[in-house]
Formats: C-alpha cells, structure tokens, sequence
C-alpha cells in the first residue's frame, strides 16, 4: 500500500518520502490513535467522567495505546526488531507510560496550577484551555519522546545499530550515511 501511495508523490519529493518513511508511518499511526484519544477523551469526559478531565484524558491515552502498538507493531516498525515479543511489549507500554505522564502533565498545570477551571474562568475557556493542553501540547511533548524511545529500546535495528548511522560499502570500503548526505 505504502508503494501505491508514493507512485503518487512527485519524483523530487519521493526521495524525502521514502528516506523518512517510518518516521511517516508513525505519524500516521499517531494521527489515528490522535482521534482514538480525542473520541475517547471526550465520550468520558462529557459523560461518565464530567468532573474529572485528567482521568478522562488518562483512560482514552491508555485506549490509544494499545492501538499504538498493535499499529506501530505491525506497521510502522515492522522492519525492525530483534526481542522477543513480550519483552518488546513490557517496554513499549513502560515508555508508553511515561508518555502517557508527560501527556497529561500540560493539562494538570492548565487546570490546577493556571486554574484555567469553571468557575474561575468560563466553559468555554475551560474546554479550550484543555484541548490546547491536554490534546495538542501534551500530545506533541509525548510524541517526540516516543519516537526517540521506540526507536532507541523497543524497536531497534535487527543487529543491534539503532544509535548507530547505517553504513554502505562505498568503493570497498564501509561509510555512515551520514558522511554521504554531509558529502552530497
């Protein structure tokens, strides 16, 4: 699917694309365990959970989660490896549980160190001070920790190079990919 989908991309851009694939299958899996979340969230939020938004938020991130990974599994990193299944899992929702602090972190200081709360401020401040927090700031901070997390300790190379540049045997002798974009 990935292959029919770059065909589109125009040639100068299909290089980018391609180089930065898996960074863009992660993005993709993020955007959908984005609206997994945000669903979530709010169903709870405005039903069951009306006075407790950060437990609220907790919940749909964990939700989200597990879609994670069975997405990021099969998907996005599904060329990378080298652990056995259940120590892969272990860590990935160890990391996942830290991002899922650092997700929530920038919604429990709009609301209980800003007060940005009915009845200090209004709904409509309150819902928007949320979302901005909660689902866009603590997202993106969660975001980049997990693609640097996954990468380095749950999903790395086969052989074992994830902190190291790839390397090309360039005229007999190997080279970091590195060297060659800096040359190029």
């Amino acid at each position: 699917m990935f292959s029919k989908v770059l065909s589109l991309v125009p040639a100068p851009l299909r290089t980018l694309v391609f180089r930065h694939r898996e960074l863009l299958k992660f993005l993709v899996v993020g955007a959908t365990c984005f609206l997994v979340t945000t669903g979530v969230n709010y169903g709870l939020k405005f039903t069951v959970l009306t006075g407790k938004p950060v437990t609220a938020l907790v919940i749909a991130t964990i939700v989200a989660t597990i879609v994670s990974y069975v997405l990021n599994r099969e998907w996005s990193f599904n060329t990378r490896g080298g652990r056995e299944r259940h120590h892969e899992a272990a860590l990935f929702f160890l990391i996942s549980a830290v991002g899922i602090g650092l997700n929530s972190l920038p919604l429990v200081v709009s609301r209980y160190v800003f007060g940005l709360r009915v009845p200090e401020v209004g709904l409509l401040v309150q819902e928007a001070a949320d979302f901005l927090s909660g689902m866009v700031l603590g997202t993106l901070v969660a975001m980049v920790f997990r693609w640097w997390a996954f990468r380095r300790w749950v999903f790395p190379q086969r052989d074992g190079s994830a902190n190291r540049p790839a390397r090309r045997r360039v005229r007999g002798r190997a080279r970091s990919r590195s060297h060659l974009d800096r040359a190029a």
